[in-house]
């Protein structure tokens, strides 16, 4: 294991945060795929141990601020299925783009804070290799009534 990895695996644990395992595909479909010097990642919702951890709308139900945590919850689980998928952080090149899904109710504008929680932890992991071009979008519904899917393509070495 290379410097690197562990000093991102230390960031995670930093941040109070442990890996949790990689959520399972809930459809037919792959969870992530790796096509060349890319891994794409499916969108994931807020789970962690098989359980929405923040269910309904932002802005109705749920603030901005869970929002945000539940956003991060996301990305805990895409750094899950790199680990999965790739086995070292090293080789992780940078994020290239996040698209980020937020259940809310008509007319709620403050997307961006939402998903600023994927886009924290993305950066807080792995410094500036984790900044990206980013799309926020709001629904109205999401599986398992979760506040907050995202999905994730990576750069690989």
């Amino acid at each position: 294991m290379a410097v690197e990895d562990l000093e991102v695996k230390e960031r995670i644990r930093s941040l109070g945060l442990v890996l949790p395992d990689p959520p399972k595909p809930s459809g037919h479909y792959l969870g992530s795929r790796r096509s060349g010097q890319f891994l794409f990642i499916s969108g994931v919702t807020c789970k962690l141990n098989g359980e929405v951890q923040y269910k309904g709308r932002v802005g109705i139900d749920l603030s901005i601020e869970e929002g945000y945590e539940a956003a991060r919850i996301t990305t805990l689980n895409h750094l899950a299925i790199i680990h999965e998928k790739i086995g070292d952080f090293n080789l992780v090149d940078h994020i290239v783009k996040l698209t980020g899904y937020v259940n809310c109710g008509e007319g709620f504008a403050d997307l961006p804070s939402v998903i600023n929680g994927s886009s924290d932890l993305l950066t807080e992991v792995f410094g500036e290799k984790g900044m990206h071009a980013r799309c926020a979008v709001g629904v109205n519904a999401l599986p398992g009534n979760a506040a907050v899917e995202t999905d994730l393509l990576v750069a690989l070495k």
